[in-house]
């Protein structure tokens, strides 16, 4: 009797997910004042825009080596928020030197003035027709923020962004801006055989359509900004500002030599490997046991 209980059980469950599928809870529209930061969340064939109550509140001081890249981002986004024309961003280049943390540190530095931030999921991408269709008649000024993006050349996200950033029939909303991150500059990866059927006609040279077509998405970005690996003396300068965060104010030599085996071991001088190593020398000391 029992087994019988339990696979009727069962049944019902399965059930009741295939009925969520078809008919998903009817989603409210979210509290606009009570966040600043959103995500785009499906639950079966619809989606929903989720407030994110504890986002990153970083802010721009804390990002170092990078002040070139900053100007160019923060004089783009004020625009936007001022309601001004401004491009779409696509931020590009090494891994860990601030490129998702810089456009988190100018969302909390425009909050106030009326900018949120959405943040879509890359599977998510063949909804931003719908996402913008949710927000087009807000008075805030959106980021849709794309993080890590990298395609191959056939997926359905890769499509729905090119369209959306340009060559729909339909305009995006002028309060809609798309920032994107990713460590390959053009998004897809590209192989030597794509340059084989590049032409040579006289002095010019003539890229294959498949190097056109992987170039396609990311000409449509109206600003690249490139990051680039730190050097010795800037990663170390970094490091010195997280010492002194986490309440270490003098970085010894033996701390020195630690943070650069750190970045040995990692293969990597960044941002946020500084900012990993200043946290685990921070707790190893507050943790030590006291001398007698």
């Amino acid at each position: 009797m029992m087994n019988e209980l339990d696979k009727l059980c069962g049944h019902i469950d399965q059930l009741l997910d295939r009925l969520d599928r078809v008919f998903p809870a009817v989603q409210t529209e979210p509290d606009w004042q009570a966040a600043v930061a959103f995500r785009w969340r499906r639950q079966g064939d619809a989606g929903y825009i989720q407030p994110v109550t504890h986002p990153h509140r970083i802010t721009l001081d804390a990002l170092r080596g990078i002040d070139e890249q900053k100007r160019r981002i923060d004089q783009n986004t004020r625009q936007f928020v001022q309601g001004f024309s401004a491009n779409n961003v696509l931020l590009t280049g090494a891994r860990g030197t601030g490129k998702s943390s810089l456009i988190k540190a100018l969302l909390n530095k425009y909050a106030q003035d009326g900018l949120r931030l959405i943040e879509v999921e890359k599977h998510h991408l063949v909804d931003l027709h719908d996402i913008v269709d949710k927000i087009y008649r807000r008075p805030e000024r959106f980021i849709l923020f794309c993080d890590d993006l990298s395609f191959e050349t056939d997926e359905a996200g890769y499509k729905a962004l090119k369209v959306v950033l340009d060559g729909s029939i339909a305009t995006v909303s002028d309060n809609v801006s798309i920032y994107a991150t990713s460590n390959r500059r053009h998004m897809v990866p590209e192989f030597m055989r794509d340059n084989l059927d590049t032409k040579h006609i006289g002095e010019e040279v003539h890229p294959s359509e498949a190097i056109e077509e992987k170039i396609s998405l990311s000409e449509r970005f109206g600003l690249w900004v490139s990051f680039y690996p730190f050097d010795q003396d800037q990663y170390l300068e970094i490091v010195r500002h997280w010492l002194a965060y986490f309440g270490i104010g003098q970085m010894t030599e033996q701390a020195r030599t630690e943070a650069l085996q750190w970045a040995i071991e990692r293969g990597s001088r960044s941002g946020r490997v500084a900012w990993q190593f200043a946290r685990d020398l921070a707790g190893r000391q507050r943790s030590a046991p006291s001398n007698p």
